[in-house]
């Protein structure tokens, strides 16, 4: 009973969500980003603004709907699809409001939370009182830069590794322990073996990002493989020892590889564009320019690959009612460079053209297809505050905040290069950017941020009107 039970609330949900969406009076908000940009923190305080938005505490003069009264409220709601895991939201604002505050939890797979708001529209012959549900669906980058997989078969996925490892003699290095293996495509399939270089070609994915600072690793299920950890489908490596002579028999190690590669394919890449992916109105795609100036021009340029991956993968343009029925398209698209809090204000500008220019290219897509784009700097919770110090028998503006471990710092931060940075930059730039906890807050009070009301505008206003 409790199998017909569970399709029928399927079936009812997709009911109600089919009915939102003719209304349109739902949005689906993907949040995306690569490693530490900063996901969960941003949802935790979209959401926490959300909440309290109508408060007398509320700062968030760039809404409209809410700088001019006409939101009623917001309450967090039972979320329709209750396959999906829910978002860990009280879990991530006991880390921000404890003692001391911490940043929550990285994200590790797929999770969503419902609202609901409540609004007076404009306009003369609108109704009185109406009301928009928001899922916000939260789900890693490195699942998104599968996508583009679906466009390559084994073989060209393994040529495209080989270069690579050719073109990064740091790349190369690191993936001895499994490039040394040098098998032949007609040996006979060896479970045992398999299993061991995929986990030394998982630990070499690994090592290229916390050491190289790198984001364009596939597959990225191998980083964060959530229910699917040890799944045969998981274990397998490019072959990048020379491409093989004539087809390989069945059962050979050639075969059996590309076997694992395709089913990867079916199951997980495909699997999670059907099932979340196609079904996203709207996407914000968070980005830590600071940690791509940090790991140097390799870090920099990887990353501008990777975000122009991700890009292309989206499913743009505005839909009809029946395009908004039965297939859904993201219809606006925001790119955040998180961490503003991290720089001082007169900043921010450069950080948005850096951002512009890691995006420029790719971002015409969007734009060609007529959909609305933006680039912003924002700090979902602001961990610094500006201050002023003396150094040098100088008075310099700074930021005050906490180090991730706690350590008391007022630092006047580094600039921020408007464009890709030359050679001398790099040269100069020998410190890394600092790194901070959040503030102690007050749970009573929103949570203090930058320009989170644009956000909210720029994504939000039209459903409002």
């Amino acid at each position: 009973m409790s199998g017909v039970e569970d399709w029928l609330g399927r079936v009812s949900a997709h009911a109600s969500d089919l009915l939102d969406r003719a209304l349109d009076r739902q949005v689906r908000l993907a949040v995306t980003g690569l490693s530490q940009s900063g996901k969960t923190a941003f949802i935790t305080a979209l959401v926490n603004q959300l909440e309290h938005a109508c408060s007398p505490d509320a700062r968030l003069p760039l809404w409209k709907a809410c700088d001019r009264g006409r939101l009623l409220g917001v309450r967090r709601v039972p979320q329709l699809n209750a396959h999906i895991p829910s978002f860990a939201y009280e879990p991530a604002c006991d880390r921000l409001f404890g003692a001391p505050p911490a940043w929550p939890e990285s994200t590790r797979g797929v999770s969503e939370i419902r609202l609901e708001i409540r609004y007076r529209p404009a306009g003369r012959w609108a109704r009185e009182i109406a009301t928009l549900y928001l899922d916000i669906v939260d789900y890693p980058g490195e699942w998104l830069l599968d996508l583009p997989l679906l466009r390559l078969g084994y073989a060209q996925w393994s040529a495209e590794i080989a270069r690579t490892l050719q073109q990064s003699p740091r790349m190369a290095a690191l993936a001895q322990p499994w490039t040394q293996w040098n098998p032949s495509a007609a040996d006979p399939f060896d479970e045992g073996a398999v299993a061991r270089m995929a986990a030394a070609y998982t630990v070499w994915m690994r090592e290229c990002r916390e050491q190289l600072g790198l984001s364009l690793l596939q597959p990225g299920r191998f980083l964060l493989p959530g229910e699917y950890a040890g799944a045969p489908m998981l274990q397998f490596l490019p072959w990048v020892w020379g491409a093989p002579q004539g087809k390989c028999a069945e059962g050979s190690l050639h075969a059996r590889l590309e076997h694992r590669y395709e089913q990867y394919l079916q199951h997980l890449v495909r699997g999670f564009y059907r099932e979340h992916f196609s079904g996203f109105d709207r996407q914000i795609v968070l980005v830590d320019c600071l940690h791509a100036l940090d790991g140097g021009p390799e870090c920099f340029d990887d990353t501008g690959r990777a975000l122009q991956q991700i890009i292309r993968s989206f499913s743009y343009g505005k839909g009809n009612l029946l395009q908004r029925l039965f297939r859904p398209r993201i219809d606006r698209i925001l790119f955040v460079a998180s961490k503003a809090d991290h720089v001082l204000p007169e900043e921010h500008a450069n950080l948005v053209s850096l951002l512009q220019r890691l995006v420029r290219g790719s971002a015409d897509v969007p734009r060609f297809e007529g959909v609305a784009s933006d680039c912003m700097a924002l700090a979902s919770v602001a961990a610094t505050e500006v201050a002023r110090g003396r150094a040098q028998g100088e008075v310099l503006r700074g930021l005050r905040g906490h180090a991730l471990d706690g350590t008391p710092l007022l630092i006047h931060p580094q600039e921020v290069p408007p464009h890709a940075p030359e050679a001398a930059w790099w040269e100069a730039h020998c410190e890394p950017f600092d790194r901070f906890r959040p503030m102690a807050m007050d749970r009573a009070r929103p949570m203090p941020h930058i320009r989170m009301d644009a956000a909210l505008e720029f994504l939000l206003a039209d459903k409002l009107a």
